[in-house]
């Protein structure tokens, strides 16, 4: 899904992704990694207009949880091994590589995540143990 993402996203606070994504804290802009930089960058575009890769590297970087997981549930219901720029299936590791409290926080989102994972098949091997993972983590929660 190469384009930016339309359906049922509206745009946070101002119009932008904004402040509803907002972390706490972080490093300095000049400490940065690329891909911190690029996140924090794309902090003021509207929500509707995130594409996967947008998601894969806001999600990544624990920005806006939140608003972002139930739209990347709603791609990868979609497309599980949708991509952004890194390859297929990356924006499905993101998402399952999360900490596990934060499953704990968007028990709905996972639930919707665990009935697309456990329906899949195909995976890389690598893929397939973070789908494992993330298994284990929601059930024992």
């Amino acid at each position: 899904m190469p384009g930016a993402l339309t359906r049922g996203c509206a745009p946070g606070p101002g119009g932008s992704v904004g402040e509803g994504l907002a972390t706490s804290g972080g490093p300095d802009n000049d400490r940065r990694s690329q891909s911190q930089a690029a996140a924090h960058a794309l902090r003021s575009k509207p929500v509707g207009t995130l594409t996967v890769e947008d998601l894969r590297l806001l999600i990544g970087q624990d920005i806006g949880l939140a608003v972002l997981l139930p739209l990347a549930v709603e791609v990868l219901r979609d497309d599980p091994l949708a991509e952004g720029h890194m390859y297929e299936g990356d924006l499905l590791r993101a998402v399952l590589t999360r900490p596990s409290a934060v499953w704990s926080d968007h028990p709905d989102v996972a639930g919707q995540l665990a009935s697309i994972i456990s329906d899949l098949s195909g995976f890389s091997s690598d893929l397939m143990s973070e789908a494992e993972r993330f298994l284990d983590a929601t059930r024992s929660s």
